[in-house]
């Protein structure tokens, strides 16, 4: 059966890989549903010169292989070698006895659109079962394990709370601690590893899929180092530990520029998009689209309410394998459009950049509606909300996270793997 969806994505991607950068743009923009597939930003190149991630380091780990029935949690971020293979693919040939695949949002080859249930499949190419872990539920059964002596965890993360493969980290250790079974992590570089910043996330009752531990939004960790971090901290599971061992890179450390080579998800689908992230998913706990339905998600930001307060606007529309239904679809948006943002400035302040919500806030003209539900799991905490509505300053709000954040830091130290 021809995959429609997958065409039309594949169509969008193939016509925005082939447009050119537009940059000064003019003053009074209107993108339609047209204009979305043939702007172009910046696109993922190969990873940073001198880093070896831990997937390619295979003399480090395949005699811990040897003899052993292995499940892999991964997706399409799961390559190794120059060629882009995957992992799984590029140990089966070496001789791995790789059994079944666990696959987390956005399904085993990431092209499930954000928060879409993915079922239970069989990998064409290898003919493995896949177990997804973002669809009847998140956290592998007895079953699932079955048969199994070791996992491991191979998937590119961005550095986020709120970005869910490392809550999938966390039921895939809490499911094989409570069935004696080791994991090993592949680590690869976080992309804003430089960034610890953020309201911490002390409050339990906003707890959820993307919020599950006491860290800020931007924690500055690789996925290694946040394994180490779940397991030393005993967030698992009644505090009982996984025997994990963590695979580390070579040539890295937290504040290389690490360009991704394969998007992580399908709405971060530029290197900007990733680096813009941290700042601006906290719109999606808001009334405001940030690109979703358009092929610049998390680069632009707006709402139909702010016509005539700002310039630049644009559509989203359906996005087979993207967004099938996104914020404000079919309706025209104005507001930021942070394509061309410079994002080492990000970096030169190591903050996440607050002002973008704070002045949509005020610029918004009914507050009450501004806000929805999620975004109090997305923030950790219910007093941001309240302090951007009572008027509180950046320096103030920022001011109110310093205990919690310096307090975390001192205690990411303790797992860090790289200087």
């Amino acid at each position: 059966m021809i995959n429609t969806a997958m065409i039309l994505r594949t169509a969008a991607l193939s016509v925005l890989l082939g447009a050119t950068t537009c940059s000064n743009q003019p003053a009074k923009q209107q993108h339609s549903a047209a204009d979305n597939a043939t702007t172009s930003v910046q696109q993922p190149a190969e990873q940073s010169k001198g880093i070896v991630i831990a997937a390619n380091r295979t003399e480090a780990y395949i005699d811990q292989l040897k003899g052993k029935n292995i499940g892999m949690v991964i997706n399409q971020t799961s390559t190794i070698g120059k060629g882009k293979k995957l992992t799984v693919d590029s140990l089966l040939k070496l001789g791995a006895g790789i059994k079944k695949i666990f696959g987390p949002e956005h399904g085993f080859r990431g092209d499930a659109s954000d928060g879409a249930t993915v079922a239970n499949s069989t990998d064409k190419a290898t003919g493995l079962p896949v177990i997804s872990l973002y669809g009847k539920h998140y956290k592998p059964t007895p079953a699932d394990l079955k048969g199994l002596d070791l996992v491991i965890f191979d998937i590119q993360d961005v550095g986020t709370r709120f970005y869910t493969y490392i809550s999938t980290l966390h039921y895939v250790m809490e499911a094989c601690a409570e069935n004696n079974i080791p994991v090993m992590v592949f680590d690869r570089p976080n992309p804003n590893g430089y960034l610890v910043d953020g309201p911490v996330l002390l409050d339990t009752t906003v707890k959820s899929f993307v919020g599950m531990h006491p860290v800020p939004i931007a924690h500055g960790m690789t996925i290694g180092e946040y394994a180490q971090m779940i397991n030393g901290e005993k967030w698992l599971k009644n505090g009982i530990q996984c025997k994990l061992t963590v695979i580390k890179m070579e040539g890295y450390n937290h504040q290389v520029d690490y360009t991704l080579p394969v998007p992580p998800s399908p709405n971060l689908n530029t290197q900007q998009s990733v680096l813009l992230y941290p700042s601006l998913c906290l719109f999606e706990g808001t009334t405001f689209s940030i690109g979703r339905g358009t092929m610049f998600p998390f680069q632009v930001v707006g709402h139909p309410a702010l016509k005539g307060k700002y310039s630049y606007s644009f559509t989203p529309v359906s996005i087979p394998g993207m967004s099938e239904n996104p914020p404000q679809k079919g309706n025209t948006c104005y507001g930021i459009n942070l394509k061309d943002y410079d994002v080492h400035s990000l970096k030169s302040s190591g903050k996440l950049n607050l002002k973008w919500l704070i002045e949509l806030y005020k610029a918004f003209p009914d507050k009450k509606t501004f806000f929805n539900t999620y975004f109090v799991k997305l923030a950790g905490t219910k007093q941001l909300q309240k302090q951007i509505e009572a008027g509180v300053t950046e320096s103030e709000i920022r001011s109110s996270w310093e205990p919690a954040l310096n307090d975390f830091k001192a205690t990411r130290k303790k797992y860090l793997l790289y200087p």
